[in-house]
């Protein structure tokens, strides 16, 4: 069993060993990850999570790492949390984006952690809102997440981030794709990488008008800006650092960042509920109790809907 207040203890002083192993417990969802989380509680709220997503291939490892650099400059702790697709074979991360960032690796100040989805949709390892309460305990000012690069069912970085930014590229179609993902709906902040591509100046133009179509903004309302930016060179990082600060900035004025983190920390409750009762009822199968309702609903006496009420009323009330 891990001593957990050292543990936390040690990752507070910033040991990577230990935020490591705070982490691992996370993901493997310990027996101890109650007592993790419960240490961790009351030093967790100081960190900016900015999540980002987009299509494969828009580069978004290679703006992950120009970031951490601009933000080091600036004298930021950084934690990256880099979530990759799932071996079907082993459930860990297949493409290791610690590869990509090694120029990071020897930085005290900097965290990067890859985590695998093992499965789970919408872009981001399962464990991921825990992973980042870890991070923002051991001292992290800011933490970056890096999704999959799924497509279409990234919005879901959107609940799970303070600020999100979505990168598209020049000649990938991905002005018809972000319309069909729902993606204008989530971007705080748009970024077309690689603009020394042709085409940089049409995707940014027509990025601009879909954004027009979009829903009507009041004078106060925040408008996402479009940065174009060459990453491998670090070319426009500055202005994309420049726009989620002034995004930080709006938000908290406005109380936005605020009402953001109530919803995360909802949702975070609300999975975890529903995850418990999902295991309740797992264990059901071949329970007498389920085994009745079954044989009623196909003899007629009752219906699904009555049949799931009465589990549910058994299951909450401890039967």
């Amino acid at each position: 069993m891990a001593d957990v207040p050292t543990l936390v203890e040690q990752a507070r002083a910033g040991r990577p060993r230990a935020v490591a192993r705070l982490i691992s417990l996370v993901e493997g969802a310990s027996p101890q990850l109650r007592e993790v989380m419960a240490a961790l509680a009351p030093l967790t709220g100081g960190a900016y999570v900015v999540g980002l997503t987009g299509s494969p291939g828009v580069g978004k490892s290679t703006s992950t790492s120009a970031l951490v650099t601009a933000y080091r400059k600036r004298g930021k702790r950084v934690g990256v949390l880099a979530v990759d697709p799932s071996s079907p074979f082993s459930g860990g991360a297949l493409l290791g984006d610690r590869v990509r960032m090694s120029e990071h690796a020897s930085d005290p100040g900097v965290y990067i952690r890859s985590m695998a989805t093992r499965g789970h949709l919408g872009g981001l390892a399962w464990a991921a809102p825990q992973a980042i309460r870890v991070l923002d305990a051991a001292g992290c000012e800011v933490i970056l997440v890096e999704t999959v690069g799924v497509g279409q069912s990234e919005v879901e970085i959107a609940a799970q981030a303070d600020t999100s930014v979505v990168l598209l590229a020049p000649g990938m179609g991905d002005g018809i794709q972000a319309a069909k993902a729902g993606i204008l709906e989530i971007g705080d902040v748009y970024v077309v990488n690689k603009a020394d591509r042709d085409g940089a100046d049409a995707t940014a133009r027509e990025l601009n008008h879909m954004l027009g179509l979009g829903e009507a903004r009041g004078p106060g309302d925040w408008r996402p800006p479009i940065v174009k930016t060459v990453a491998a060179r670090g070319e426009g990082i500055d202005e994309v650092v420049e726009a989620l600060e002034k995004h930080r900035a709006w938000m908290e004025e406005r109380g936005v960042l605020a009402d953001r983190r109530r919803h995360r920390a909802a949702l975070e409750v609300e999975h975890i509920a529903v995850t418990a009762l999902r295991q309740r009822i797992g264990d059901l199968h071949g329970d007498r109790r389920l085994d009745a309702l079954a044989e009623r609903i196909v003899s007629g006496r009752t219906d699904p809907y009555t049949a799931a009420d009465e589990l549910i009323e058994g299951l909450t009330n401890g039967g």
